[in-house]
């Protein structure tokens, strides 16, 4: 059995409101007194994509001190700079290639997909992204579930803001997960809104933000609910290969 703990859209910017909300997500985490495996950051780590937010990202998520108390796994956002990511975040070399990442459990994977185009809000799986996918499904041989995580929601969430900047091309992912069988399920951010749906037969799980809630056309005017509180998620892959996720608040 596999469990996450996923964070999305922290959208750190330097101003005391978003570190503090990201460090109270954090604090929670970080206090669990029961076992997680990783926490996964589906992206827009950054609000601007600045070597400064993302050496507070670093200090926050435990990525130079090394407090985490598990492995965290990280993908861009459209609101991410790869470059930057990788120098202050990550402590890689800069470059501006997509950033991807495979972390083999003992029962299962997670690739972290970069699903992020420079310069533009919208979201695409590139060749070198699809081909590194094929790759190592290829090398995994079909012997563990996989899970794909990516920030860019492949299908309508019914809000015209993120259905604006989804993932391009859907029916290519869809091509590659009907091939693809031990694909166990899709974990995405972006849409700053705990939702659970299917995509090509699996689930398809978009964590909630940690920086705001996105407000539904029928809840009100203004998408963005700055007062609502953090949100996190957990998702456990069972030893049926089922996926199960639970969403929780932090005050």
């Amino acid at each position: 059995m596999l469990v996450l703990a996923h964070i999305s859209d922290l959208h750190l910017d330097g101003s005391t409101r978003a570190t503090e909300r990201a460090e109270r997500v954090r604090d929670r985490l970080w206090e669990l007194p029961g076992h997680v495996d990783a926490l996964l950051v589906t992206g827009d780590i950054a609000d601007h994509g600045t070597e400064a937010e993302y050496e507070e990202a670093a200090r926050i998520l435990g990525l130079r001190s090394g407090d985490a108390p598990f492995p965290v796994l990280t993908c861009p956002g459209n609101h991410d700079s790869r470059a930057p990511l990788r120098k202050a975040l990550l402590g890689l070399p800069a470059t501006d290639g997509p950033l991807n990442g495979a972390h083999v459990f003992d029962d299962a994977a997670v690739l972290m997909c970069d699903s992020s185009i420079p310069g533009s809000d919208e979201g695409a799986l590139d060749e070198e992204t699809y081909d590194w996918i094929e790759a190592t499904l290829d090398e995994l041989d079909g012997s563990l579930p996989v899970l794909l995580a990516l920030h860019h929601p492949p299908v309508a969430l019914h809000h015209p803001l993120p259905d604006s900047y989804r993932l391009s091309a859907p029916h290519r992912l869809a091509g590659l997960m009907e091939r693809r069988p031990e694909i166990a399920g899709l974990i995405t951010g972006h849409a700053h809104t705990a939702t659970a749906t299917t995509f090509a037969g699996r689930p398809l799980v978009v964590g909630p933000g940690v920086t705001w809630t996105l407000r539904l056309p029928w809840e009100g005017e203004g998408a963005a609910d700055r007062e609502a509180p953090a949100g996190l998620a957990f998702h456990v892959l069972d030893d049926e290969g089922r996926l199960t996720s639970h969403f929780r608040v932090v005050t």
